[in-house]
Parts: structure tokens; C-alpha cells; sequence
């Protein structure tokens, strides 16, 4: 198992982490948590020695027979920041080591994951903004805070993500992958859109957003700035990605457009319906008792795939489409996937085959990536993370 640091600034979301590191010490991670001397008022140093099993120091003078400035970050995998307040974010990046904590992260030359968690005008603040702009250039990963209750009465952006979601950002960047999309805006869509035809029933479909959440976590790995537009899902965000909830496809289709405007690429792993009811009716449909049944009239949604190729300006946004296939009489999987990239024009085509109760649901995945170029890049079966990570390594090849 890996050798992780990690550091505990001083804000009132340091409790969550005591849960974070009991995920690592229970997964066989040997763990070395460095506090600042804030982070100590907050939770106390016997709290985080009893759950790691190690001496907690905060001072570079501290046992300086070992060097410890230097030492950690030089024998560690993973330096991990949770909570990272405005102050050792803006530390950070302007190399300023005044602690064990802020000299670790100077000296690392292993994956360093940020999760800032802060008020959100402090989050929203130009200076905050252009420090983590400035990190994410190096190749640190800063994810994006949760929206929801801060200190006290106060709501909104700023808030530490769940342990679980940090932990599964920790070992996406421990999985040591390239970081190839530092400095780029990625937009995921995920889930699948609803379409109501009265206040209780709808059109809809089985996707459950794990694939588009399995993109969005490869891609905050791999250093980009991440936004998910997803309809539906009831999956727990996936750390360090802003995520824009909708419903209907018009919604995921204004949405992803408009997130689209500044993005370099844009996957649309979300399962948009086809159709949608001529009318939507105010009050439930209710049984007519003599055997009479309601007839339903369908239209054509847009098709938010198509659009996205057609409006964008000198192949930019680089655009994936995903393809849920079944084979029929008139043509295999592929045949249907091949009509379909050349229909939609997109840049890449992720094909599942959804045949036989496959992919809906599942934490596994297999698929093949078409290319525009006539590329075929067959993904075995394997947790959606890595089918995620195959699709990241086709875009990289794209995007200039």
C-alpha cells in the first residue's frame, strides 16, 4: 500500500477529516497527518496519532534530526490537503513555507490533491481564484468545494466534500495518471433526462449516471476544471467538479450549451430522450373505467450531439458522443455505432452494447471508441473508472 501525507489546515471542516483518514488506515494506507498549528484547535493532536498510529508534528523544528521539511514530502506517495483553507491555498502558490505542512508540500515530488473547503466569498475572491489557477497549472489538483450549509446559518459554494468522494479523488491521483488535461475545461453530461406527462409519469430511461460520474472523477485526476450537467442522478457528486442538475432534455440541452461556450471538450455520456410528449397534461391522467386508454402523442427532442458539432467554432470544443446500442435485423452493434458517428459528426463515438441487462447500473463496463479517423479502440470489461480514463486517453490525443 501507498505512504500518504495528510495535511490538515484550520477550518471548522478538519473534523471531517478524521473520517477521511480512517478510510485511508482502513484501506492498509500508512498515514502521516500534518496539521497546522490552527488546524490543533480545532482537533487535537491525540485524535490524530490515535488514528493513525504515528507522532503528529506541526513544526519544522520538531525532531529536525530527521529533517522532517524535507523528508516527507521525498518519501511519500500522496501529500492530500483536506480541509486546504484560502490561506495555505494562497500559501501554496506562492511557495511560502512557514511550516511542517506548507514546507511538505514545497519539497513533494509525488501527486499533491488539494480539497479547499471556506466560505463562499472567500472561495469566489479574485485572489483565491488566481492561486488555484495558478496550482492547478503545476499539476496540483484542486478540486471544486460542495455547494451546501457552511458555519453557522450560511449557505453555498465553499463546503469540504464528503470523505468518501475526496478518498476516491486521493486514489485516482495515487493510480499515478498522466495529467494531461491541466489547464483544460471539461464538460460532462450524465444521467437520463425525464420528460413528464403529468405531474406524476414520465418518459424516461435506465441510465444511472455512474459512467458520466466515472468521466468527471478521471478528468479532476488528470488536472482539468470540471463541470457535470446531470439529469437525474442520485449518485453522490463527484468531488472536486461543479456539478448543474437538470431534468428534461431541453434543460440538459440549455445547460450543456452554455457551459460549453469557454469548454476544450465536451462528452455527452448522458441519455437524453428521444422524444417527448406533444402535450404535458396539469392534473394526473386517472383511469376512464371502460377500458379506454389514453393516446399519447410524441415529438422530436433536439438532438443536443448534433448541435454541439454544429456550433462550434474551428473544431473547438473536441466533442464525444456515447452510443447505447443493440444489435437487430438490420445491422450489429457497430454498424449501428459507425451510422450513427457519421450522422452526429462528433469527434469520437463511445459505444456500449447494452444488450442482456449490460452497463445500466452496473460498476463495470466495457466499449469501443470510434474515431472520426476510423480509429477503433476496443476497452476491455473493468470498473467504468478505467473505461472513463480510456476515453480521457483518446480526447488527450485530440486536444491541441
Amino acid at each position: 500500500m501507498s505512504e500518504i501525507i495528510l495535511g490538515v489546515s484550520g477550518g471548522i471542516a478538519s473534523y471531517k477529516a478524521a473520517s477521511l483518514l480512517r478510510l485511508f488506515t482502513e484501506s492498509g494506507h500508512d498515514v502521516t497527518v500534518v496539521p497546522t498549528e490552527a488546524a490543533l484547535k480545532f482537533v487535537g493532536a491525540p485524535t490524530w496519532e490515535a488514528l493513525s498510529g504515528r507522532p503528529v508534528r506541526t513544526d519544522v523544528f520538531d525532531d529536525v534530526h530527521e529533517v522532517p521539511h524535507v523528508r516527507l514530502g521525498q518519501l511519500t506517495d500522496l501529500v492530500l490537503v483536506a480541509p486546504a483553507t484560502a490561506n495555505v491555498l494562497a500559501k501554496a502558490a506562492h511557495g511560502l513555507a512557514d511550516d511542517l505542512l506548507t514546507n511538505t508540500l514545497l519539497t513533494a515530488r509525488c501527486p499533491v490533491v488539494m480539497a479547499p473547503a471556506m466560505h463562499t466569498e472567500m472561495w469566489e475572491n479574485a485572489a483565491t481564484r488566481a492561486n488555484v489557477e495558478a496550482l492547478r497549472s503545476r499539476g496540483i489538483v484542486v478540486l471544486e468545494p460542495a455547494s451546501g450549509r457552511l458555519t453557522g446559518v450560511d449557505t453555498g459554494k465553499g463546503r469540504l466534500p464528503e470523505p468518501e468522494e475526496i478518498f476516491a479523488a486521493a486514489l485516482n491521483a495515487l493510480a499515478a495518471r498522466p495529467h494531461d488535461l491541466a489547464g483544460r475545461h471539461v464538460v460532462v453530461s450524465a444521467g437520463g433526462t425525464r420528460e413528464f406527462l403529468d405531474p406524476v409519469r414520465f418518459l424516461g430511461n435506465r441510465s444511472s449516471g455512474r459512467q458520466g460520474y466515472a468521466l468527471a472523477e478521471a478528468a479532476v485526476a488528470r488536472g482539468a476544471t470540471v463541470t457535470v450537467v446531470a439529469a437525474n442522478v442520485s449518485l453522490p457528486d463527484p468531488a472536486g467538479a461543479d456539478v448543474v442538475r437538470v431534468v428534461s432534455t431541453e434543460d440538459l440541452r440549455r445547460e450543456v450549451l452554455l457551459a460549453a461556450a469557454d469548454a476544450d471538450v465536451v462528452v455527452m455520456a448522458a441519455a437524453p430522450a428521444d422524444f417527448r410528449p406533444d402535450t404535458r397534461v396539469e392534473s394526473k391522467i386517472k383511469k376512464t373505467h371502460d377500458g379506454s386508454t389514453p393516446q399519447i402523442s410524441l415529438v422530436e427532442n433536439p438532438d443536443i450531439l448534433v448541435e454541439l458539432v454544429q456550433t462550434r467554432v474551428s473544431k473547438r470544443p473536441v466533442v464525444v458522443g456515447f452510443a447505447a446500442e443493440t444489435g437487430d435485423a438490420s445491422g450489429s452493434v457497430l454498424d449501428h455505432a459507425r451510422a450513427k458517428l457519421e450522422r452526429k459528426g462528433c469527434d469520437l463515438l463511445v459505444v456500449n452494447d447494452v444488450g442482456g441487462e449490460r452497463v445500466f447500473g452496473r460498476d463495470d463496463n466495457e466499449a469501443v471508441i470510434l474515431g472520426a479517423d476510423v480509429s477503433v479502440t476496443q476497452v476491455p470489461l473493468g470498473p467504468k473508472i478505467e473505461v472513463a480514463h480510456a476515453v480521457w486517453d483518446a480526447v488527450a490525443e485530440l486536444v491541441e
